[in-house]
């Protein structure tokens, strides 16, 4: 038999998988199973089980309290910016992308103020035109936000349009920020549409 309490401590508290508690007990993973159900320990769920096992340490974020006008500010300026160029799509990270380094280093405030992101999993694509050098275009990037190169993914190089303004304006790139967490994805994307709903006539 395995007791409830240090059952419970090994599989809710610690978030040890049913394997791993196995493996520590020299037991099956079925006896944990049976045992689990016996104490109507609830099972998490697949897509549970895939986030702790991708993020051991917790959650690699933490909810700040708006305190002052400029938290609101920059927490409500955050926010619009998803609302506006933010990949809405993709359940399973954080995306924006923009050629306006202003625009992604707001954006990146926002993360590491009110969220309080854990840097090391930042990651950056990049994508620019057929006539512009992608390293050049990286160095650019780089020196903007003040991170290193191997944060960055393999450059994604597509053929030049016509000769424009909308070249010129684009002549770094496009730059998507990319954090990796479903759940921060759907605090953000929650948020947003609480605002919407409160903003927008019934």
């Amino acid at each position: 038999m395995i007791q409830k309490a240090a059952l419970y401590k090994m599989y809710i508290e610690e978030k040890q998988s049913a394997n791993q508690i196995a493996q520590k007990l020299h037991c099956s993973p079925g006896k944990v199973n049976y045992w689990l159900a016996q104490h109507s320990i609830e099972k998490r769920s697949i897509s549970d089980s895939v986030y702790i096992k991708n993020n051991p340490q917790g959650n690699p974020y933490k909810v700040v309290e708006m305190r002052s006008d400029t938290d609101w500010f920059l927490y409500g300026l955050g926010l619009g910016l998803f609302w506006g160029e933010g990949n809405k799509v993709n359940k399973n990270s954080v995306r924006l992308g923009n050629t306006d380094s202003g625009m992604i280093k707001m954006f990146l405030r926002f993360l590491h103020h009110c969220y309080e992101i854990d840097e090391r999993k930042l990651r950056f694509g990049l994508q620019v035109f057929s006539d512009v050098d992608p390293q050049i275009a990286k160095e650019f990037w780089v020196r903007e936000l003040g991170v290193s190169e191997s944060v960055f993914q393999k450059v994604v190089v597509t053929p030049s349009r016509s000769a424009g303004t909308y070249r010129h304006k684009n002549q770094f790139g496009v730059l998507t920020i990319y954090f990796s967490n479903t759940k921060l994805r759907d605090i953000i994307v929650c948020a947003i549409t609480e605002l919407q709903n409160d903003v927008m006539p019934t």
